[in-house]
């Protein structure tokens, strides 16, 4: 036993890529070669197109520059619950936190079934409390947790019971597409096992059942009782609502979660911050009411897919010799019912396993806003220095907790435990009902005025990305952070599909990343000025530059054409030797990119998916983030968070069998899908005119217009059809109209030149 006890819970493994390595070190180097190239050929051929392609391609390898950087020490993580376990310590309490803003966009029964996965987690029950923020204040959502709260009674002893590894109902019933019993052995397959798997299903049935009823109806029912708070009250104007759903009174340990349900307060005239101001108000909500040492967030379409995912957590959280070890631990954003070969390129599982396991290798991954633990003192804003050294001298004594943390007693008395305390020193209440009035004060719309939420603790406010920003400011408080990747996916959600749906989360985000870029709270700031590692800081200058990425690459494009109409070129010719190094450069980045995906164990489609998409996202969502930005930098627009719709469940696991248009793309009236199609009309007219010329001297302009051409093709086939499967004629005839000026105006400057 003694052996056991002394047996590490995490064991941290670098992964060896000495090949991957030689082949970026050979992009880098072709990089550099092709800017000498150009250089060197400027008394030769001074065109417009070749002093442009100098000037994009030093971008490029900059920016190759901070791929490496990321990628270069992958890293991860092998975790042992039952280690933890074996050693007979009590386990830490833990807070979660779900959060929904829209009660159409986000249907009620997506919320209940993440709820449920959490509350049946093989965690100890009175150990773990459920917080389910609600930003809609809506009554049919705090009507269809009351329900869930019924139906957990039977769903949370029958997964224990018989060792469901899949907890979030809608799954387990329909996740394969199989209505058949399934339990973890075959032994449990008896009869009494498939009468009560029988009478779980109806249940569950009746759940979704009565939800749907109440929303067709629009109220659940009469607002009175419990739900006397609801009535009268407009969404964005409206006090604070906070109802104890279910209390596990007397601390079983085979019981059932706490599960609460929160709405805040919001008025006309305070700011509410989006998810970042709901993230706070739980944060300090929890403070008030159970106060664990630990906190998880979880959006509300991404449920518990492993069961013991508390567990691995807290081998990585109490598994280090030092706190700032691990900050927060960040698991994958993994999504179920995706798509055949990715054809919208949204599941990330290359990005996932090169990407966030690289930024593993530096001071830890970001924090992408969902699935992730966080310390609760980390997010009170103490350091990692003082965290480490566990003395007395802390900087927080020194000032009034009341004037950081808000004019709340309770809450600031419940802070000093978190912040000098230990994870055993914690004291819970006996009776939850008992702190809802102090609850309801710390979750006022003006509470946070002349306090340190939102800039010195909790997440920051500032940006539509307040997930990213809030890991850069701990970051830069000199804690690391650790990225788990299980087996079995901790979390799996629901990931948009539609070409409008994705350019609004992809607009969002480079707007965001562009706040943080150019505010007081850049990473390089944070570099020279607090403890963010330089390497890290490039890593962060790897995602922020993400959307300013869209110009030169959309610029660039257009070279090929703009080289065909002037009569002129960007690349060498084929009489030129150099010709070999952009053809190296071309092939040989194609083929590491695909040996990603194939490593990965995902077909050659999957990859030519991801590249289309990402030309086409660069162009759209990438491309009007940015130009939507400067007006909001220049004070001449505000933030504007748009929840992404979530589809109904049982339809996103059956839709690719039951829907024949599934993975098609789709259109609306946008002009955010104009510079796509400018490009295909663009490079349509630059190859016919190459043809109908007959020279083959450009043969790398016009090999780089076909390319084009192929990636947009999901354009090419809208041009030719009807409903949200086709482009607008308004976005087909604007974007034929600048297309041929762009070709009048080329022209026109080459006869000046």
């Amino acid at each position: 036993m003694a052996d056991t006890i002394l047996l590490p819970l995490q064991e941290g493994i670098p992964r060896k890529r000495t090949l991957k390595r030689a082949v970026e070190l050979t992009i880098f180097f072709l990089l550099l070669s092709l800017l000498s190239y150009r250089l060197v050929s400027l008394n030769i051929n001074n065109s417009m197109a070749w002093q442009l392609a100098f000037l994009f391609e030093s971008f490029f390898t900059f920016y190759w520059v901070l791929t490496m950087n990321v990628k270069w020490n992958p890293f991860h993580y092998r975790t042992y619950p039952q280690r933890l376990l074996n050693r007979g310590v009590e386990l830490p309490p833990v807070d979660l936190f779900v959060t929904t803003a829209d009660s159409i966009l986000e249907p009620p029964i997506i919320t209940v079934n993440t709820v449920l996965s959490l509350l049946a987690l093989d965690y100890p029950p009175h150990k773990l409390a459920c917080y389910v923020s609600d930003d809609g204040a809506s009554p049919i959502t705090f009507y269809s947790l009351m329900e869930a709260s019924k139906f957990a009674k039977l769903w949370v002893p029958f997964c224990k019971k018989y060792d469901v590894q899949v907890r979030a109902p809608f799954m387990y019933f329909f996740g394969d597409g199989e209505e058949e019993p399934k339990a973890a052995t075959d032994v449990l397959l008896s009869p009494e096992f498939g009468q009560e798997w029988r009478e779980i299903k109806n249940g569950y049935g009746q759940l979704c059942q009565r939800i749907g009823e109440a929303i067709q109806k629009g109220v659940p029912c009469e607002l009175i009782g419990e739900f006397a708070a609801f009535s009268g009250i407009e969404r964005g104007n409206h006090p604070s609502i906070v109802k104890v759903i279910w209390e596990n009174k007397e601390n079983i340990s085979e019981g059932i979660p706490h599960l609460i349900y929160l709405s805040r307060e919001k008025r006309p005239k305070h700011p509410h911050h989006f998810k970042a101001g709901a993230m706070n108000v739980l944060t300090r909500v929890s403070g008030v009411m159970t106060n664990s040492p630990f906190m998880l967030n979880v959006d509300c379409d991404m449920f518990a897919n492993n069961p013991q995912l508390v567990l691995h957590s807290m081998c990585l959280l109490l598994g280090f010799d030092k706190e700032s070890a691990s900050g927060f631990v960040q698991y994958p954003q993994m999504f179920y019912g995706g798509l055949k070969d990715d054809p919208f390129g949204n599941q990330y599982i290359v990005a996932a396993e090169y990407i966030i396991r690289g930024f593993l290798g530096l001071q830890g991954p970001l924090y992408c806003g969902t699935g992730c633990f966080h310390r609760r003192k980390v997010i009170y804003g103490l350091p990692a220095d003082e965290a480490d050294n566990k003395g007395n001298n802390h900087s927080i004594v020194n000032e009034s907790l009341q004037t950081k943390f808000g004019d709340s007693k309770e809450f600031a008395k419940s802070a000093a435990q978190i912040l000098y305390g230990t994870n055993n020193s914690i004291n819970r209440p006996l009776n939850l009902s008992s702190c809802i009035d102090a609850a309801i004060h710390v979750a006022g719309s003006a509470y946070e005025y002349k306090t340190d939420w939102g800039t010195k603790a909790g997440l920051v406010y500032g940006s539509t990305t307040e997930d990213l920003l809030t890991g850069i400011r701990i970051h830069a408080r000199g804690w690391r952070s650790v990225y788990s990747d299980l087996d079995s996916p901790a979390f799996l959600g629901c990931a948009p599909t539609g070409g409008p749906v994705i350019m609004i989360q992809m607009t969002r985000w480079v707007t965001g990343f562009l706040e943080i870029l150019f505010s007081s709270r850049s990473p390089l700031l944070a570099t020279i000025t607090a403890k963010l590692r330089f390497r890290q800081c490039l890593a962060y200058f790897y995602l922020l530059l993400w959307g300013p990425r869209s110009l030169p690459e959309f610029f660039y494009a257009l070279l090929p054409a703009y080289s065909i109409f002037t009569n002129t070129h960007f690349l060498p010719t084929v009489s030129e030797p150099a010709i070999f190094i952009p053809s190296a450069l071309f092939i040989i980045y194609k083929l590491y990119t695909l040996s990603e995906y194939i490593q990965c164990r995902l077909s050659i489609r999957t990859w030519w998916n991801n590249v289309r998409m990402s030309w086409i996202t660069t162009t759209t969502a990438c491309l009007f983030g940015c130009l939507s930005f400067f007006p909001k930098l220049v004070g001449l627009s505000e933030n504007i968070f748009e929840v992404t719709p979530k589809d109904n469940q049982v339809t996103s696991i059956q839709g690719s069998d039951a829907d024949a248009d599934h993975g098609r793309f789709t259109f609306n009236d946008s002009p955010i899908f104009m510079p796509p199609t400018i490009l295909l009309f663009v490079n349509l007219t630059a190859l016919f005119m190459a043809i109908v010329d007959g020279s083959w001297l450009g043969i790398g302009e016009i090999i780089c217009c076909a390319w084009m051409v192929l990636t947009f093709l999901p354009f090419l086939k809208g041009l030719f059809r009807t409903g949200i499967y086709g482009i607008p004629w308004s976005t087909t005839w604007k974007s034929a109209a600048l297309a041929l000026l762009f070709l009048h105006f080329s022209r026109h400057w080459a006869s000046k030149g």
